[in-house]
């Protein structure tokens, strides 16, 4: 079941949005792997979304402490929880096991799970900060 973008997924911080729809397509992209049965590429794929990911989550953390979010420690321990998760599917699938279904449906779950709830929770303290004019100049830097 493809991510679709939805309104309750939008946090009104144009550069999270930006990077949260990238790391949609990438979930997107692993169903349509999934669905052409081409596993060979399931590996790859990963190593392209660890990686935005984790950038992404970098940036969103240094966001947070520059806004003065008082949750901006636990934040990032979700952060790395979930570092440690995705590790353990690399583990798997640099060891040769088909991942791509349940990774595929961890994601999914996860995403929704983290941007609904644990993103949403930063969303005031950021615009009232002046954060919802951050716009995306490259990645990891922004124009406020």
């Amino acid at each position: 079941m493809a991510i679709i973008w939805t309104s309750d997924l939008y946090t009104g911080i144009a550069a999270i949005d930006q990077q949260h729809q990238q790391i949609v397509d990438y979930i997107n992209q692993l169903e349509e792997i999934i669905g052409a049965r081409q596993h060979h590429r399931v590996g790859p794929l990963l190593d392209k979304l660890v990686a935005y990911t984790f950038e992404h989550f970098a940036f969103e953390e240094n966001l947070l402490e520059d806004a003065g979010y008082r949750f901006a420690k636990p934040h990032k321990v979700v952060h790395a929880i979930f570092a440690e998760r995705i590790a353990g599917y690399r583990l798997r699938c640099n060891a040769g096991e088909d991942i791509a279904e349940p990774l595929h449906r961890m994601l999914i779950r996860w995403l929704n799970f983290h941007i609904k709830r644990d993103d949403m929770a930063y969303v005031n303290a950021l615009k009232a900060w002046g954060g919802e004019g951050l716009l995306l100049s490259s990645f990891g830097r922004t124009v406020k």
